[in-house]
């Protein structure tokens, strides 16, 4: 039977990002749709057909496949398919089948576009790139920073009743300048340091005074989506030092002039001078230690991920450089030349709030056995246990330099490389997927521009390595589930959640690594990799920037998650619940997944006798 227009327009109001849309829009958008039954089993468009719009799911469903076969999406009721080829050239970069017999509804090319045009809410749903967010400028702006990046959570309070003596101890032990009065969740009250000086100690009021007669009752608050210039208004116009943030009537945090002043102090720059002027690890670390409060000022200004990442690399490079200088300045001159190179996340510059640390050193062809398992031994275990000491915990699997095996003369690593590229074992696929994104921190870098140069132009020739390199790389994979969902972790203490690292980034990371690979490139960074590869042909425009689009969201998003967890004052993690997004933001990062399965389909789909 067939659709009637109320059926329709019903429909469309259930169905995001049409929901969100005036309902005078959707009346006029129902006329235009076209219903099409597509039975199971038949196809409804193939790779690179000319789109007539976008599908909208009414009943059935259906299996999305990239060019290569690989099923990449199986879709319900409600999804839409099909945008991502009409926001390219109108051709399919998928293909699509009923599953069951299907009902479709197609927006038409034209009004699609127009909608896209006229329709703010429609045009961010469809549009999977961040690049609004990442031509922002990003600056740290005080004013029109939110509040609830300012605050601090879980302020210390007492009740009413607290007699102002167990106040004056409990600020004095918690270190604060304020506390704030409360029963229950709700707010009553107010009690400063100044309070406690003007109102008790002038008065000469006993100690056990309760602190309701002397706090600041039902004092001024604002929301935690207030900004900064609202606090800074509020602390000029009142005289007031501390401003409570309140949410649906419950206490959230409060800011005081001294996270004001804490904000605008925090910043890379400042961070990387104070730890060139460090004189132990332990001075080092009160520094590092601002490291979260960086990352969520940094985030919450607009700053993209390859810029969070790249600044917060900078300290750790910062750090190791300024250990060396103190390694030699305790064991003296080193007997050789040499260089500490970084590898993982630091090596890509890639770092977040959760890092190890993964290193080693190449030395000068001259230097003795004495020379490497005396001196240089010391100063890699001074380095190594200066960086845990700095919050940059060991590598569990000793990728360190402190392990006598990546600590050697520059011949040896040429053997290494020689060794793993023409015998590439699960172990040689592993170290080198490690080793090839060495990057340079201190040192002689003449030790290692050789080594890079020779050995990625002796591995790009290497056709078997090369495809085992790719098969290593699709080991890690987007948690992808069936009907829309995601594949999150079964068991275990971070049940239900994905693991934004080695599911999320990482086949990216991986991705990158081929493609830098077969291309020669000697980038280390992963957008840096996609980009060039991209530049030199090895990965196609319109591929390519999808798989950018998708890198940037799902990046950003672990960020954004990790900034939560800082807020909340936990540490943070890689692991996110599906449920703590909207169903905006799972739709987005779906798709985001998808690309990347698309993408590893494509590498996997030319390795030969090894797919």
């Amino acid at each position: 039977m067939p659709l009637s227009q109320d059926q329709i327009f019903r429909f469309l109001k259930s169905v995001h990002p049409y929901d969100a849309l005036n309902a005078d829009v959707v009346e006029r958008l129902v006329p235009t749709l076209q219903a099409r039954a597509v039975p199971a089993g038949e196809s409804v468009y193939d790779f690179g057909d000319d789109l007539p719009g976008v599908f909208i799911i009414h009943e059935g469903e259906v299996e999305v496949s990239d060019e290569n076969g690989s099923v990449v999406s199986h879709l319900g009721l409600r999804n839409s398919f099909g945008e991502r080829g009409l926001l390219r050239e109108g051709k399919a970069v998928t293909s699509a089948q009923a599953v069951t017999d299907t009902t479709l509804l197609i927006l038409p090319v034209a009004q699609f576009h127009l909608l896209i045009a006229a329709e703010e809410k429609v045009k961010r749903f469809f549009d999977r790139s961040r690049a609004d967010r990442n031509n922002k400028q990003g600056q740290q702006d005080l004013a029109t920073t939110q509040v609830d990046t300012l605050m601090a959570a879980n302020p210390v309070t007492c009740t009413p009743a607290t007699s102002v003596q167990d106040a004056a101890i409990l600020m004095r032990d918690r270190r604060v300048s304020s506390l704030c009065v409360t029963e229950g969740d709700a707010l009553t009250g107010i009690l400063t340091t100044r309070d406690m000086s003007g109102k008790v100690l002038a008065a000469a009021l006993p100690v056990e005074t309760p602190v309701s007669q002397i706090m600041t009752s039902n004092p001024i608050t604002l929301a935690p989506s207030a900004i900064g210039s609202d606090v800074l208004h509020i602390m000029m116009e009142r005289r007031i030092g501390h401003v409570p943030i309140v949410e649906g009537g419950k206490l959230v945090g409060i800011v005081s002039q001294t996270d004001l002043t804490r904000f605008q102090a925090v910043s890379s720059a400042e961070l990387v001078r104070e730890i060139a002027q460090a004189n132990t690890p332990e001075e080092m670390r009160e520094v590092t230690e601002r490291i979260p409060q960086l990352l969520v000022q940094l985030v919450a200004g607009g700053r993209p991920h390859q810029v969070v990442t790249r600044l917060i690399t900078d300290i750790a490079d910062t750090c190791t450089r300024r250990l060396l200088a103190l390694g030699e300045a305790k064991l003296g001159p080193a007997p050789v030349p040499y260089l500490w190179a970084a590898c993982g996340s630091q090596g890509r510059q890639e770092q977040t709030g959760v890092s190890d640390q993964d290193n080693c050193m190449i030395l000068h062809d001259d230097v003795t056995d004495a020379d490497r398992d005396g001196y240089f031994t010391e100063l890699a275990k001074f380095v190594c246990d200066g960086l845990d000491v700095c919050g940059y915990f060991y590598c569990p699997g000793d990728m360190m330099a402190t392990n006598p095996r990546w600590c050697q003369p520059l011949k040896v690593w040429k053997d290494y490389f020689d060794g793993w590229i023409a015998k590439p074992s699960p172990e040689a696929q592993m170290l080198a997927s490690v080793m090839f994104d060495l990057r340079a921190i201190a040192g002689d870098e003449s030790l290692f521009e050789g080594l890079q140069k020779d050995t990625l132009a002796m591995a790009a020739k290497n056709s078997i390595f090369v495809a085992h390199m790719v098969s290593n790389s699709l080991k890690h994979t987007p948690p992808l589930g069936l009907l829309r969902g995601f594949a999150t972790i079964r068991s275990g203490e971070h049940k239900n959640q994905l693991d934004m690292k080695h599911n999320g980034v990482v086949p990216i990371v991986d991705l990158g690594r081929v493609y830098a690979l077969q291309g020669e490139l000697t980038e280390a960074n992963t957008r840096a990799r996609l980009e060039a590869a991209i530049h030199a042909g090895g990965l196609s425009q319109s591929g390519g920037q999808d798989l950018l689009d998708a890198y940037d969201l799902i990046a950003d998003t672990r960020l954004e998650h990790q900034v939560a967890e800082v807020k909340a004052g936990g540490k943070p993690d890689n692991y996110l619940s599906p449920s703590d997004l909207s169903e905006f933001e799972r739709s987005h990062l779906r798709d985001a997944f998808v690309v990347v399965k698309s993408m590893q389909s494509s590498i996997g789909h030319g390795r030969g006798m090894l797919g």
